[in-house]
């Protein structure tokens, strides 16, 4: 059997807001222990790593901001992975932009290889399960662009949903069209129709395909990020990009740039043990917890309490007679807040940071 040879391109530039005070500008969630023994990014780079039935994973990208390179240095070094490249962004740009330098760098680091855009900040239960996903997919590359549905397991109006047609190969799917978020009546008709899945925002695509759909809809963004790669500043692996040209660059999601507009789209449905983790009520549902459903990270001592997320790595938290509640401390910031209120923390952060 021939070994499709893929690239992951690890994007580190989330800033993780609504997990302040543990996650913000200056070390986002990507580099804290959420749900897994290792860090997000760690944890993510292990993923795909490896030679696996019919995929052989080769050393990862890491796409980040400038701001963070010591602490993905350090994140590597704690894993013992050697990056092929390290992309420093002066600043954000979304993801189109960073797919565009993902298919950008492959086509130096091997052309006849393929991309995986992933996020470093999710959590995957069923590591196994995913890369079998993978190899399915690679079976109608490099026609198509294929992102990852995530079966659902409720009506949830978090995320943007995808919506399969005709199959094209064993567990992948023409795209029928992208979903917005949906309130939660379109959401429970979605499950009740079948065929739909959670977008993910982790995509498998040649560099040569990505590169070409960004033609429809986003040329600029793509000649912006080439632009800027040309003009990076490169010590070892590390590429810091051209600080004036990226500045220049649109800022939008590859989802709305390319995928909205590609015929091109594929999507390949599974069930992996997928979060996101983009909020603290999700850190406590994924969390083990007492038996009254109390999730504790730290010293703390709770009374005639339930159903509350407690994470301290600091002061000692005692809490009387509460419950569903989100209580973290982290160095000098404390938040409280309902648990259903969990998505308002980003309203509350002190600076904006």
């Amino acid at each position: 059997m021939k070994l499709v040879k893929i690239i992951p391109v690890i994007m580190s530039g989330g800033s993780g807001t609504r997990l302040w005070p543990l996650s913000t500008a200056a070390r986002p969630k990507q580099f804290h222990y959420l749900g897994a023994e290792r860090t997000m990014i760690e944890e993510t780079v292990l993923r795909f790593s490896g030679q696996h039935a019919g995929v052989v994973f080769l050393p990862p990208v890491i796409i980040a901001s400038a701001a963070h390179a010591d602490l993905v240095s350090d994140a590597m070094r704690n894993i013992g992975v050697a990056p092929s490249a390290v992309i420093l962004e002066p600043m954000g740009r979304n993801t189109a932009a960073t797919a565009a330098l993902a298919a950008l760098i492959a086509q130096e680091i091997d052309p006849a290889a393929h991309v995986l855009l992933a996020p470093a900040d999710h959590l995957v239960a069923n590591g196994a399960a995913f890369v079998e996903a993978i190899r399915a997919a690679c079976a109608i590359l490099p026609d198509r662009i294929v992102t990852f549905g995530i079966s659902p397991t409720g009506p949830e109006t978090g995320f943007g949903y995808i919506q399969q047609g005709q199959q094209l190969a064993d567990g992948v799917y023409a795209v029928t069209t992208f979903k917005e978020k949906p309130n939660a009546k379109i959401a429970t008709q979605y499950l009740d129709e079948g065929g739909y899945s959670w977008n993910s925002g982790v995509f498998l695509f040649s560099p040569e395909t990505m590169l070409d759909e960004f033609s429809t809809a986003a040329g600029d963004i793509r000649d912006g990020a080439r632009a800027a790669l040309a003009l990076a500043q490169r010590t070892g692996q590390q590429i810091l990009l051209d600080a004036d040209t990226f500045a220049s660059v649109r800022s939008e999601a590859v989802d709305r740039a390319v995928m909205e507009h590609t015929g091109r789209a594929a999507v390949a449905p599974c069930d992996i043990g997928w979060a996101d983790v983009g909020s603290w009520a999700e850190v406590w549902r994924l969390s083990d917890k007492d038996d009254r459903g109390n999730a504790v990270t730290g010293s703390a001592l709770l009374e005639e309490a339930a159903n509350n997320l407690i994470r301290t790595d600091g002061v000692h938290i005692s809490v009387i007679g509460l419950s569903d509640l989100i209580i973290v401390a982290s160095g000098d910031s404390i938040l409280i807040a309902p648990r259903d209120r969990a998505q308002d923390v980003k309203k509350v952060i002190p600076g904006g940071v």
